[in-house]
């Protein structure tokens, strides 16, 4: 069952994160293995990588056999869009690290056949042997990933319709809301349940109301986020004010 840890602030909860996918990096490599992550984007995920590079950095972390599998991108944005989820992962991390490029997973935005590539992307999953952690936030319609609702437990990797309140949300990054695409390539529910282990952060009192919902409500395709419930090794990393309706 998911757990929730209250951490001081945003920095703390990204220091606790990063130390936990660093020991999972470090016992991989020791045993002869790639730690396979699951990474999210917007500006939750922003202080976490940070630490990371922090990490890489000053403490000698290496990255070269770390596969990274993103939960979603923006339909219709080629990778070298600067509002692209490929660009936000090579601005805020990837090139500040060492690892191999071809071991660092997007779906792609642009793509003659979405429902092709999104299978595709759940078969490169399994491939690699399953994601031992994702990384995500959390938006305030629920969603995880890009899976709006009502998404189903048992959802894989597809194209979805953006929620216009998530549209909205992400508008303040494209400058203004007829620019933000209508449609996404997300991991689906199920593809996200069956990751390893689950570390989610949410900062700040905008998060707060969807967190309650979130742990505190029978968990349903309303708010797809409530199916991490029962996840067996998901934890909630909040700021005071996240946690403040718990």
């Amino acid at each position: 069952m998911s757990k929730v840890i209250v951490h001081a602030d945003k920095a703390t909860a990204a220091k606790a994160v990063a130390a936990t996918i660093r020991d999972l990096i470090t016992a991989k490599a020791k045993a002869g293995q790639a730690a396979v992550l699951g990474l999210a984007t917007g500006s939750t995920p922003l202080p976490l990588y940070a630490e990371l590079v922090r990490l890489h950095r000053e403490e000698g972390l290496s990255f070269r056999n770390v596969v990274s599998f993103n939960l979603d991108e923006y339909e219709g944005l080629s990778g070298d869009h600067p509002q692209s989820y490929r660009y936000f992962m090579e601005q805020n991390l990837f090139r500040f690290i060492d690892i191999r490029r071809e071991n660092t997973y997007v779906p792609a935005g642009i793509s003659a056949d979405a429902a092709r590539t999104c299978a595709d992307y759940e078969a490169a999953i399994r491939t690699a042997g399953g994601i031992d952690l994702q990384v995500l936030g959390i938006g305030r319609t629920g969603h995880i990933g890009f899976n709006e609702p009502p998404s189903a437990l048992d959802s894989r990797t597809r194209r979805v319709h953006l929620d216009e309140v998530t549209r909205r949300d992400n508008s303040v990054f494209f400058g203004e809301l007829s620019l933000v695409p209508q449609g996404a390539l997300t991991m689906g529910v199920g593809t996200i349940m069956d990751c390893r282990q689950v570390e989610l952060l949410a900062f700040g009192t905008g998060k707060a109301e969807i967190i309650r919902k979130t742990l505190q409500t029978q968990p349903s395709a309303d708010c797809p986020a409530s199916w991490l419930q029962s996840h067996a090794r998901c934890t909630f990393h909040l700021d005071p004010e996240a946690n403040a309706l718990l």
